[in-house]
């Protein structure tokens, strides 16, 4: 497309205003976003965990599965209340796990229901 801003000068005009971002279709449902990095902030936090972890495996089975459902379109809260509440299981116990675990319950319940409650 071309104008020529008052100018009388042809020019060529691409694209939206300056600083427009990505289009909606490109762009990560944000939901999906905050799900990722609770995922990672539990990882971390668990792998931070110096204490033996009785379930430890099994979380990290959890967190991979959960990794896993953030890879299509935006799982279904019946989908994530499982993992949430077996990761709740092996880790609940855990006062040290404590703010992750929320913040992963929190990322859930932005999905829908109440993870399982």
């Amino acid at each position: 497309m071309t104008g020529t801003e008052g100018t009388g000068v042809p020019v060529a005009i691409t694209g939206g205003p300056a600083g427009d971002q990505r289009p909606a279709e490109d762009q990560e449902d944000p939901r999906i976003a905050e799900l990722r990095e609770a995922v990672t902030v539990l990882r971390r936090a668990l792998a931070g965990l110096p204490a033996a972890l009785a379930d430890r495996d099994l979380a990290e089975e959890e967190l991979a599965a959960l990794t896993a459902l953030l890879s299509g379109p935006a799982p279904s809260p019946a989908a994530l209340s499982g993992p949430l509440l077996r990761l709740a299981a092996t880790t609940g116990s855990v006062s040290a796990l404590a703010p992750a675990l929320a913040r992963l319950r929190a990322a859930v319940e932005l999905f829908g229901g109440a993870g399982g409650r």
